[in-house]
């Protein structure tokens, strides 16, 4: 059975008086998309950077505080419905094992919550450290993975998962200028033809008081392989580049099409290709 998938920007420069509303915000848009059919939502990078402004001292570290230990016990209950999973974009997150701080989604499967860790960093995520895992998780009979950001225009990550047969690459991103949405989004789409997989991005959108996400542009966007069971359906879908506001893009996604896509061996797939040969790069010519 097909699963619907909706891939929504946000702005978080909404007006709340604290970050119990802010988070009630949050998980309105979240109900709204499920009670209107879909069956996963993915929100963007640093949604929650939004309630910086409502914390006091206004750093990372306590709005990984507020979040962790007030705001994500109400959601995990708020948000707990069978057959129904969410990635609730990124959040500081307080490694008190290794004593740093992670760039950290939040995700909540049918209320049971799971995380994945940004891997890479920018050069203003001066406060973070880097994740060490990249988790594949199933719902819905289907495999995800969170590549958060700038892990999607990492090749690396994408090498990682060749042969996991990984069906959806959900990106929860934040960019300041096109230039970042182009990055993102056309690495997405590689992903997409070299993994054989649908890989969705969710940009953050518009301005809040916050060092980390002051100016946000960006889109929902969408990746699907280009191989012969998606010939009839376009195989990418980018929404007009917004700095404020919501955009929502629907998708469904079959798992039909893409086991019939893994069937056909003879067709051109760089996705099919598990075992590649050994070569050296060389400089100069032969």
């Amino acid at each position: 059975m097909p699963l619907t998938l909706d891939i929504i920007t946000f702005d978080p420069g909404i007006a709340a008086r604290s970050t119990a509303a802010y988070a009630a915000a949050v998980a309105e848009c979240v109900e709204t998309s499920w009670d209107d059919g879909a069956d996963v939502v993915l929100l963007p990078e640093f949604t929650w950077m939004g309630m910086e402004p409502l914390v006091e001292p206004r750093t990372p570290g306590r709005v990984a505080e507020v979040f962790w230990n007030d705001v994500l016990p109400t959601l995990k209950s708020l948000l707990n419905r069978p057959g129904k999973a969410v990635v609730l974009g990124t959040c500081p997150y307080d490694d008190k094992d290794g004593g740093v701080l992670r760039n950290r989604a939040p995700i909540l499967v049918e209320g049971t919550v799971l995380h994945q860790d940004k891997l890479h960093l920018t050069p203003w995520e001066t406060d973070f450290s880097p994740g060490t895992e990249l988790r594949v998780w199933e719902f819905g009979g289907l495999r995800f993975a969170v590549v958060i950001c700038l892990d999607i225009e990492i090749p690396e990550i994408s090498a990682k998962l060749r042969g996991r047969e990984a069906d959806v690459i959900l990106v929860p991103s934040a960019t300041e200028t096109i230039l970042g949405v182009e990055r993102v989004d056309r690495c997405a789409s590689a992903r997409a033809v070299e993994l054989g997989c649908i890989v969705a991005v969710s940009h953050l959108t518009g301005r809040a008081d916050s060092g980390l996400i002051d100016d946000n542009v960006g889109r929902a966007a969408v990746y699907f392989p280009s191989q012969s069971p998606f010939r009839d359906s376009p195989r990418w879908i980018e929404g007009a580049v917004i700095d404020g506001g919501v955009q929502k893009q629907r998708v469904i996604i079959d798992k039909h099409a893409l086991d019939v896509m893994r069937r056909m061996r003879q067709e051109t797939n760089p996705a099919l290709l598990v075992k590649l040969p050994a070569f050296e790069v060389l400089d100069g010519p032969a």
